[in-house]
């Protein structure tokens, strides 16, 4: 059971940080390039990234971070079921 709740936080600390730098997105001085910025932004597109290459923003509205937080919900809930399943 300690490995599942473990995937659990560490599914939601994922989420977490893509929240952030979204939040962080809507202040146009942050300067991206600088730390801890730039860290936060790398990775964050590592989830983000492929779901920008397959939706377009909707006008000026990005809808790619709603449908990454959806798949990571879904994945979490999958894996770590199968780990408290499994006993784990």
């Amino acid at each position: 059971m300690g490995i599942s709740i473990a995937v659990a936080k560490i599914f939601e600390l994922i989420i977490l940080v893509l929240f952030i730098t979204i939040l962080l997105s809507w202040f146009p001085n942050i300067k991206w390039y600088n730390e801890p910025f730039k860290s936060l932004k790398a990775f964050s597109e590592i989830f983000l990234g492929p779901f920008r290459k397959i939706i377009p923003p909707i006008g000026m509205i990005d809808i790619s971070p709603i449908i990454a937080f959806i798949c990571l919900s879904i994945l979490r809930n999958i894996i770590v079921g199968f780990l408290y399943k499994m006993g784990l």
